[in-house]
């Protein structure tokens, strides 16, 4: 068995230091900051993209994008904690499948994260945005992980907390288990996957138990 875990929303809270590093980027150039809820919206998506949707000019996107990352290399390891159960279950997803991590978020600074959390050698592989092309909901970076894994097995899973994990799982034709920890919530979810739980530990077991 194979199982595939999202990583902000998922398994982490990282939300302080996304919306402290934006706030930077956007004073850094002398513009006005979002709204909290405007940013947690967008939460999952590539930053780049973050930002164009926030209304940042396409040709400027990547001077946010550097300012963002100057700023939450810094502070992201302080300002992140793990969700409740979540190391939990790692632990007990590792005692039944080989693990991967599947995330937009830089590969660089997750692994420094999980490493921060003693989680990292749990994990087998990490796809992070600088891995891919296309980001999810396209099912590269799920297809990337897979090709990292040694085990052969059609038995493969996604757990993640948007429907962009959903449907990059769909796309890829793994299965697939939304948490209602992060940044989705049931309504929105239940669009996208048959199998919602309030956490990563409940996904695990779901999983474990089928």
């Amino acid at each position: 068995m194979i199982i595939l875990f999202d990583l902000d929303g998922t398994l982490i809270d990282s939300t302080e230091a996304i919306l402290e590093s934006f706030s930077v980027a956007y004073k850094t150039f002398e513009a006005e900051v979002p709204a909290d809820a405007l940013i947690k919206a967008e939460i999952g998506h590539p930053l780049d993209a973050m930002f164009q949707t926030l209304g940042v000019e396409e040709e400027k996107v990547w001077d946010y994008v550097h300012a963002y990352k100057m700023h939450y290399r810094k502070i992201s390891c302080a300002k992140t904690v793990l969700l409740p159960q979540a190391r939990e279950a790692v632990e007990l997803a590792s005692r039944h499948a080989t693990l991967g991590v599947v995330t937009t978020k830089t590969a660089k600074y997750s692994i420094e994260l999980l490493e921060h959390m003693g989680l990292m050698d749990h994990f087998e592989v990490l796809i992070g945005r600088e891995d891919v092309e296309h980001p999810k909901p396209h099912p590269e970076p799920i297809q990337k992980a897979l090709l990292k894994l040694p085990t052969v097995t059609n038995d493969i899973w996604m757990i993640g907390d948007t429907c962009m994990d959903m449907l990059s799982a769909k796309h890829a034709n793994i299965g697939s288990v939304g948490v209602t920890c992060g940044y989705g919530n049931h309504e929105t979810l239940s669009k996208c996957s048959d199998n919602i739980y309030q956490n990563a530990l409940e996904a695990v077991g779901f999983i474990a138990n089928i």
